[in-house]
């Protein structure tokens, strides 16, 4: 069964790793039914997806396309027996704690139906930085991270309503280009070659879009 265990929020706090300026990566769950919408573009919209969730790099992080952000406790176990210590829920600064659901299967696209008739949609995996570096407290947590390739993955908000733990979720309408979120990410960290591969998806968030494609043009304009 495909479950929400926890629903996480965050509030301003000093953020260390950057010397300067606050984060909301220290998310902890909250009881009762908490609001999703649309929080409009990065930069100049709400920022969050979740009503009440603070983000403090809004150059990097929030926005449409990743408006929720979802960890699996099967991958957070995977985590604990590799740090060998107890991973809470929201750690990792997730919105959504989930159990039950292949995020490492998860692919673009597809979509995630709550029980209140919210809609979510998988867009990309969360690229690590020096602030999640920071919280972990982790040597070379940042490249770990990446290589472990269980990033979680952003979600933007089709419907939106209220989620709360114990939520059902229901996958549907998954696309049959099958690139999954995990399949994206290592290829857009690690594998140059297969980059076009990601431009199968058309829920591929904009930005990243026009950065694999200005990459290729590179890639292409150097070989000639």
């Amino acid at each position: 069964m495909s479950i929400v265990l926890s629903v996480n929020v965050g509030s301003s706090e000093p953020n260390p790793a950057k010397g300067v300026g606050v984060t909301g990566i220290g998310k902890r769950p909250i009881d009762g039914p908490i609001a999703v919408r649309p929080p409009g573009p990065k930069h100049v919209g709400l920022h969050s997806g979740v009503v009440g969730d603070f983000i403090g790099d809004t150059q990097h992080h929030g926005g449409d396309d990743q408006a929720v952000y979802a960890y699996g406790r099967e991958d957070y176990a995977w985590w604990e027996a590799e740090l060998g210590r107890e991973l809470p829920n929201g750690i990792f600064g997730e919105n959504l704690t989930t159990e039950g659901i292949d995020l490492l299967g998860a692919v673009i696209g597809e979509q995630w139906h709550f029980p209140s008739g919210v809609v979510l949609q998988p867009t990309f995996g969360r690229i690590p930085c020096a602030t999640f570096q920071h919280r972990m407290e982790e040597p070379r947590w940042v490249k770990r991270f990446a290589q472990a390739n269980r990033t979680g993955t952003y979600l933007r908000i089709l419907e939106p309503g209220e989620i709360r733990a114990g939520d059902r979720v229901e996958i549907r309408e998954r696309p049959g280009h099958g690139l999954t979120v995990a399949e994206a990410f290592g290829i857009y960290m690690h594998d140059q070659d297969r980059l076009a591969r990601l431009l199968v998806a058309d829920s591929l968030p904009p930005s990243m879009r026009r950065e694999v494609e200005e990459r290729l043009s590179r890639t292409t304009g150097s070989a000639r």
